[in-house]
């Protein structure tokens, strides 16, 4: 994402230049480079005569240590925001996802950008993100001067790899009894176009990105192909909680409630500003299928190619959830010893 914005950024006519800075340089010969660590303070020399700052150095990947993660996360956020204020910096964009919306029951179809914040830390990397939210609203009150927009992307498809895009890498699309899953995606390439609409201050505040509207459980499968399995809610999320509380898989039962319940949003404050999505949720969803493709996953646990052809994928589920009773009957046995 951050190599296709620089690029984007660096061919547009209505910026001057782009500073890009990273851990490694990238391919974009237009931006001048700076080699450093997000969390490194040097970095509000490297600010000075900028404008506006997107940070995108977020690690949301499912196999980093929670701790580390976090401390990566927030860290990083806030010695952005310290460093653009002290470097006199007019804006800074931030990007966290309209997973921090929550996925409830009752979650209104779609959601405004003003919708209350309602999201736990329960699932993959949101604990993060509801802090990096919370340092954005405060930044302004700490450094009078500068603005802090945020932007919140639906199911984020592109090179992406999450709890959610490997929903779609299982034999069967896991649906918990009783619960309405809807469907919204962005593309990265909407997600860039939004991001430069927030650079360029054509739009600020809180901002809700995603194609227009939304897919229903049914209409995802009659797309994509794949069949259901549908479970009943208590061993649904007691099979997930307890397979990775034993290590048996990188997604927390918390990542299940965003393929059980609504959190599609409405993107009202950029489409009042003119932008659109060139994406619709049908084509993001077949570029999707297209990028996954012979990849072969297990309630959030990827298998290797000999794995899922040993077992079988249908059967790598059921060995899964087997194995999760097995531990439960097991710590049930030595308590009653």
């Amino acid at each position: 994402m951050g190599a296709l914005l620089t690029e984007r950024l660096a061919a547009s006519g209505e910026i001057r230049k782009v500073v890009a800075i990273d851990e490694r340089r990238g391919e974009c010969a237009a931006a001048q480079w700076h080699i450093l660590d997000v969390r490194d303070p040097a970095i509000a020399d490297r600010l000075s005569g900028v404008d506006v700052v997107v940070h995108l150095a977020l690690d949301l990947d499912l196999g980093t240590d929670a701790a580390a993660r976090t401390a990566y996360n927030v860290r990083g956020t806030q010695t952005v925001l310290t460093a653009a204020a002290a470097a006199g910096v007019r804006r800074v964009v931030l990007c966290t996802s309209a997973m921090v919306y929550g996925a409830l029951p009752d979650n209104e179809l779609p959601l405004s950008e003003d919708a209350e914040l309602r999201a736990t830390a329960e699932a993959t990397g949101v604990g993060d993100l509801l802090e990096i939210e919370r340092l954005a609203r405060r930044a302004p009150r700490a450094h009078p001067g500068l603005n802090v927009t945020v932007v919140r992307p639906a199911v984020l498809v592109g090179g992406t790899d999450t709890a959610l895009t490997r929903y779609f890498e299982s034999p069967r699309l896991l649906v918990v009894a009783g619960s309405r899953p809807a469907w919204q995606f962005c593309h990265v390439e909407d997600l860039c176009s939004a991001l430069e609409y927030a650079v360029l201050e054509k739009v600020e505040g809180e901002l809700a990105v995603g194609c227009d509207g939304w897919l229903e459980q049914e209409e995802v499968e009659e797309l994509s192909g794949i069949r259901r399995m549908e479970l009943p809610s208590a061993i649904a999320l007691g099979a997930a909680a307890r397979l990775h509380r034993i290590g048996l898989t990188p997604s927390p039962a918390g990542d299940l409630a965003y393929t059980m319940y609504p959190w599609v949003v409405s993107g009202s404050r950029l489409h009042d500003a003119g932008w659109r999505p060139k994406w619709t949720n049908e084509e993001v969803l077949a570029a999707l299928l297209e990028e996954v493709a012979g990849r072969h996953t297990v309630a959030g646990r990827r298998l290797g190619r000999k794995d899922a052809t040993a077992a079988g994928a249908a059967g790598a589920t059921v060995a899964l959830l087997g194995a999760a009773a097995v531990v439960r009957r097991a710590r049930k046995a030595r308590r009653r010893i």
